[in-house]
């Protein structure tokens, strides 16, 4: 028996992930005032996110959902120039956090 259970990669919600990475991430920058910090949170996050929909699906959906996920991170940041921090942050991470569960949670 292992210190650490993980869970196979096909029992993540990993909609759940991709709102840890983007609202986290964020979230670990502001209130740190580390940027890098937040980054590792949102990599972290894009990582185990990344693991499990090789597994649930194939390279192709890993692919298009791992380049929304990215620029879902970089939407926001124009996004926040005209609606906010909190707005924009939201907003990019229910479209990711939605493909996410549509493409892969939902299967």
């Amino acid at each position: 028996m292992a210190m650490i259970d993980i869970k196979s990669p096909e029992n993540v919600s990993t909609a759940a992930v991709v709102s840890l990475g983007l609202l986290g991430g964020w979230l670990t920058a502001r209130e740190t005032g580390i940027r890098p910090l937040g980054g590792a949170v949102l990599a972290a996050a894009g990582g185990w996110a990344g693991r499990s929909w090789l597994a649930k699906t194939n390279p192709a959906t890993t692919a298009a959902l791992t380049a929304l996920y990215v620029g879902s991170f970089g939407a926001s940041h124009p996004l926040a120039k005209k609606i906010g921090s909190w707005p924009a942050v939201g907003a990019v991470t229910a479209v990711a956090a939605g493909a996410a569960y549509a493409l892969s949670d939902a299967k």
